[in-house]
């Protein structure tokens, strides 16, 4: 089987964090490519599931951001939480 040499573009700290991700499980990046595009050939599309955020989760996530930005409290349990409603009211 004759080989070709593929070039891509990518972010520096992607590469490195993807390679030391699959390093631990084992795969080099040139690997992890090679699987992934045998399973798309294999399968005739992407091998998984790409979606975008919708409303909600898009919502979620900016709250999220609020919460960590305003440092507002966070729980470790629900009692905690509940703990802490109790006193508000």
């Amino acid at each position: 089987m004759s080989t070709k040499v593929l070039h891509i573009r990518l972010d520096e700290a992607i590469k490195n964090e993807a390679s030391d991700t699959l390093a631990s499980m084992g795969l080099s990046l040139s690997e992890a490519v090679r699987v992934f595009l045998t399973q798309v050939v294999a399968q005739k599309q992407i091998p998984f599931e790409i979606k975008a955020p919708n409303a909600l989760t898009l919502a979620t996530m900016a709250e999220a951001d609020s919460i960590v930005k305003t440092k507002r409290s966070r729980f470790e349990s629900a009692d905690e939480l509940m703990n802490a409603l109790e006193q508000q009211s």
